[in-house]
């Protein structure tokens, strides 16, 4: 066995032992929706690695504010988060307001902001982050398809968040899925929230759940609750058909779910 091999396989091995630690001491959190729980068998389970991408470059939106209200259930409302952006994210879809990110549930004084020039310092500050066991949550988002996020990183993300039990949600605008070692890999679309003339109505989000290595996956229409910051079945809509039978062509089925 050759040398990149060897570091590979005890790499491997070294990701299962903690994943194996991390199954007794990190806790599920459930989302709040129970069909979503259901898949999950209770929840996301903390200090592991999962990803969030766009349906279509229209919906990076979405796609953003779906991945930051999943470290929001994961920080709960007293440990901080750490969203961590490529300089060319920021370029291309804007920086956060702060009056959204409170609508939408969020302290903004309690989200830690970093940029970063490239991939590589985008990792660095990741690992920073993942390293701080109170904080409860790292949003990491480099930009498009760079060769460093490739499936050894993701194995040493999930190594480094299993040791102190930070959950780092990998959010992934202008880019295709990979092989990784995420837990969960999401699919998100923008849905629509309920008519009303009374409010602005609440986050809505066409969720797919196309890889879960630990149970079967689903899609679901899924309102975020921005005062409980809990998911709950979307009132006004009916049931979402799972991926497997409604979603992409196959071959875009097959390349989420690596």
């Amino acid at each position: 066995m050759t040398e990149p091999a060897l570091k590979l396989a005890a790499l491997r091995a070294s990701l299962d032992q903690a994943a194996r630690d991390a199954g007794h001491a990190n806790p599920l959190v459930p989302l709040g929706h129970g069909a979503a729980d259901a898949c999950l068998k209770g929840g996301l389970r903390q200090g592991t690695v999962h990803e969030v991408f766009a349906a279509e470059a229209s919906h990076e939106a979405a796609a953003t504010g779906f991945a930051l209200t999943l470290a929001a259930r994961m920080a709960g409302k007293t440990r901080w988060l750490l969203w961590v952006r490529q300089d060319f994210a920021a370029l291309e879809e804007g920086e956060p307001y702060g009056a959204g990110l409170v609508e939408l549930g969020l302290d903004p004084s309690r989200i830690l902001m970093v940029r970063a020039a490239d991939a590589a310092g985008v990792l660095r500050a990741t690992a920073e982050g993942l390293a701080t066991a109170s904080l409860g949550a790292v949003v990491l988002e480099p930009w498009g398809e760079p060769k460093l996020f490739d499936l050894v990183t993701s194995r040493r993300l999930a190594l480094a968040a299993a040791r102190t039990s930070v959950t780092a949600i990998l959010l992934r605008p202008g880019a295709e899925p990979w092989p990784s070692a995420a837990e969960t890999r999401w699919l998100i679309r923008a849905a629509r929230s309920r008519d009303s003339r009374d409010d602005w109505g609440t986050p809505v989000f066409d969720a797919s759940l196309v890889r879960n290595r630990h149970g079967t996956t689903g899609q679901w229409v899924m309102e975020w609750n921005c005062d409980d910051r809990l998911f709950r079945q979307a009132a006004h809509s009916s049931v979402v058909a799972a991926a497997s039978a409604d979603g992409p062509a196959p071959a875009a089925r097959a390349a989420f779910g690596r």
